[in-house]
């Protein structure tokens, strides 16, 4: 088995199938984690990593006949290219890519609780994050209660120097990507409140609560940064419809004290991956992929082994 890059990122190797990575994933880290896999005991050349650009590195394994899985993490936009391409060959290919989840707060739920953890489920990695929750759904009589919970917590989110153990956030990626954040707070998107962040060197981009109206580009495109849209919703037939009204489906998060409300929502929910008061996302041991343009296929878990799995039927005729 083979795990390639697109852009900067690294690829590892098995077979005959291709794991992408996406860009964030950095030369050397990629590098490094050939080093571990060795130390770790595994055989030469089980687990390769190879680090390029994607129109050059990704671009190969995606048209290479030889290759016959794909395996893509990363963008939507890149992950529609890759699909092109490997229909050209019919080649199999399973994709997780972007995300817009929710994270949906009723009247019944335990607000503190609720509102205490939401930061992190949309902040963490500086809001990197696929399964970011970052759109937060909030039911309407309890809307004020919990943003006046939310603003505390926000502003105690520590954002500062990844090497220290008292930082929670660090900074983006890139300098350009915090252009690409920043261009989605136009003059008319209401900023309800702010976190802290450095000033200085780094690209440094402060947590963000917007309330914008419903179907603005900030409540229904990713950001992939530190910005979250809170939006008000009045009955559980009304967060499961504004829920859904995103081309994404990868994870989210419900927060109620009714167990049927949460399994019923969780059924109307079109995301791969839900968790009832929690935020959890992945699992090593629990299938993990999304619904609609968060893409196809499983990974980890039971499941995946199958989206490598080609199955033969042989019949033997005997006298």
């Amino acid at each position: 088995m083979t795990i390639a890059s697109w852009g900067f990122a690294p690829a590892l190797a098995a077979g005959n199938a291709v794991v992408l990575k996406p860009a964030e994933w950095t030369p050397l880290t990629s590098l490094r984690l050939g080093e571990l896999a060795l130390e770790a005991g595994l055989p030469e050349g089980l687990f390769q990593v190879l680090a390029g650009r994607g129109s050059v590195v990704g671009e190969r394994f995606v048209t290479n006949p030889a290759v016959r899985k794909v395996v893509f993490t990363g963008s939507t936009e890149v992950g529609k290219r890759i699909m092109a391409g490997c229909a050209d060959q019919v080649k199999r290919v399973t994709l997780e890519l972007g995300g817009k989840s929710a994270n949906i707060v009723f009247a019944d739920a335990d607000i503190e609780r609720a509102a205490a953890t939401a930061p992190y489920s949309v902040f963490d990695n500086a809001g990197q994050d696929c399964c970011a929750r970052s759109r937060l759904l909030v039911q309407r009589s309890v809307y004020d209660r919990f943003m006046e919970h939310f603003e505390r917590a926000v502003q105690g989110v520590q954002v500062g120097d990844p090497a220290l153990e008292t930082t929670e956030v660090g900074p983006l990626v890139t300098e350009q990507h915090r252009e690409s954040v920043a261009a989605f707070l136009t003059d008319d998107v209401p900023v309800a409140f702010r976190g802290s962040a450095p000033d200085g060197p780094g690209a440094w981009f402060a947590p963000t609560v917007v309330t914008p109206e419903r179907g603005a580009r900030i409540a229904t495109e990713e950001v992939f940064g530190p910005v979250v849209s809170v939006l008000p919703f009045d009955d559980e037939a009304d967060a499961v419809q504004l829920a859904n009204d995103s081309e994404y489906g990868l994870s989210g998060s419900i927060w109620t004290s009714d167990l049927g409300r949460g399994i019923r929502v969780a059924r109307g929910v079109e995301g791969g991956n839900l968790s009832v008061n929690s935020h959890s996302s992945v699992r090593y041991a629990t299938p993990f992929g999304g619904f609609k343009q968060s893409g196809l296929g499983r990974e980890l878990g039971p499941d995946a082994a199958e989206h490598f799995t080609e199955t033969k039927n042989v019949f033997f005729a005997s006298e």
